[in-house]
């Protein structure tokens, strides 16, 4: 059985060389992402064109995900290669700025940084990889304590209590690189610090795929209690585990986790894991068991895609991460329990998101899905034109590839984060018998169905069909 569980990995200094690039997408990269938190406008410009490239010279379709910066609060450089050791126990100062940090001096670019944090409070760099104590206030600085020391370089996020932050998303600086990436047709768009369905809304872009798809990023208290609002209001959602684990108890991040996917998987939406999945192979050359365990445990709770930032973005072998990954899902994947998933969906309701159309497609991507599982059938080839049927069919997690195919490129870029979906540009025109037609053969030319299989096709009546409302069973020939 191929991977079904799709893989996004963070463009960096490490990886955004040509042939590393290629190399990824040969490893099994199907999503980019690029943050742009970091780096120039033109260096992130450059980026993304380069992954384009990438893709077309191995002749794979990989999407582009831009990860707005947001509201999200960074230290001031501690050097991108040398970087500093925060030993515990000593004492720092930490004043407003964007200059430079030291081990003696962080500077916090945070305009109120001194109103906003308290003595008590305490701060954590870089997802918990250093946590500071506050102890006073010191006029134009705060004095902190290093409770847990550790290695930090470049700009480490620091953690602002959400309820304290006072910038909102997305910022003004979010819309203008949104602007830019809009007009270069990108993908899909990651949004930092969403606390409710408003924030989406605030993006202003078309709805996908005439723009592009919005990723919300789960990560305050205010999104988990807004869960529901904000997945129906996004095209994605990603499970921001770093500011999350900051934002709750440790020990309630594991069920906040399976919690958010199921909700996605409710409402039809692909789910992302993010944070720390292979963290230790920044340097090292394999991940932890635990980590390992992460990753396999995140697939068969049903996630869409995992995802890695440091580990290719500034790590060692950007491209042996990537296939590291690509094994371990792989593997979860064929030990997926895919009967009892059925079993699963009976308790969840998935008929969630209103509309008529919405609630047809959802009603006949569940036929399909019973179909499939009752004829053994080897695809289900899906032609679709916003993507919704493909994702709406991932829901059910079938054991029968899913094919989608789409007349719209953006749509076809986009599905390659929907779970078990192969994405492919259609050609067909008239009647849904010609379009089945065309479909058919067309996969059994790309060689991913043969003569005798059984596949369930799934498409509008007509190319005007404003819903998925026909299901076909079809022996190849």
């Amino acid at each position: 059985m191929a991977r079904r569980t799709k893989i996004i990995a963070t463009i960096g200094p490490a990886s955004d060389s040509p042939a590393m690039l290629e190399s990824m997408i040969e490893a099994g990269m199907d999503v980019a992402r690029i943050g742009l938190a970091h780096g120039t406008l033109d260096e992130q410009i450059e980026r993304y064109h380069r992954v384009r490239a990438a893709a077309k010279a191995v002749g794979r379709t990989v999407g582009i995900l831009v990860d707005l910066p947001g509201p999200k609060v960074r230290a001031a450089s501690f050097g991108v290669d040398e970087g500093v050791m925060l030993m515990e126990g000593t004492e720092i100062r930490l004043a407003p700025g964007n200059t430079k940090s030291t081990a003696e001096v962080v500077e916090v670019d945070y305009d109120h940084l001194l109103v906003d944090i308290h003595a008590g409070d305490r701060l954590m760099f870089g997802d918990g990889a250093v946590i500071v104590e506050i102890h006073d206030h010191g006029g134009d600085h705060l004095k902190g304590r290093v409770a847990h020391g550790g290695w930090v370089q470049g700009c480490p996020g620091v953690h602002i209590p959400s309820d304290r932050l006072r910038v909102t998303s997305p910022t003004d600086n979010d819309l203008r690189l949104l602007d830019t990436f809009v007009g270069l047709d990108v993908d899909m768009v990651a949004l930092s610090f969403v606390r409710s369905a408003h924030d989406i809304r605030r993006i202003g872009t078309e709805p996908h795929p005439r723009g592009p798809l919005v990723v919300a990023k789960i990560e305050t208290r205010a999104a988990v209690d807004n869960l529901e609002g904000i997945i129906e209001a996004s095209g994605a959602i990603m499970v921001a585990r770093g500011d999350l684990g900051e934002e709750f108890n440790i020990e309630e991040l594991p069920h906040l986790q399976k919690d958010i996917i199921a909700k996605c998987i409710a409402m039809g939406r692909p789910a992302i894991t993010a944070t720390q999945m292979l963290e230790s192979m920044i340097h090292a050359p394999s991940p932890t068991r635990a980590e390992a365990t992460d990753v396999a445990n995140a697939v068969f709770d049903g996630t869409s895609a995992v995802m890695l930032s440091a580990e290719t973005a500034i790590g060692h072998s950007p491209s042996l991460v990537v296939a590291t990954m690509a094994r371990i899902a792989a593997k979860a994947d064929q030990r997926f329990d895919y009967d009892g998933w059925a079993g699963n969906l009976q308790h969840r309701h998935v008929l969630e998101v209103a509309g008529l159309d919405t609630k047809m497609t959802d009603t006949m991507t569940m036929a399909a899905w019973r179909a499939a599982m009752d004829m053994k059938a080897n695809a289900i080839i899906c032609i679709t034109r916003s993507g919704f049927t493909a994702r709406s069919i991932a829901r059910f997690r079938p054991e029968a590839k899913i094919l989608a195919y789409s007349a719209d490129p953006r749509t076809v870029q986009q599905l390659s984060m929907s779970w078990g979906t192969t994405p492919l540009r259609s050609d067909a025109h008239g009647s849904f018998t010609e379009m089945v037609e065309w479909a058919t053969d067309d996969a059994r030319r790309l060689g991913l169905v043969r003569s005798g299989d059984v596949a369930v096709v799934l498409a509008g009546s007509s190319e005007s069909a404003e819903a998925t409302d026909t299901i076909r069973l079809v022996r190849i020939k």
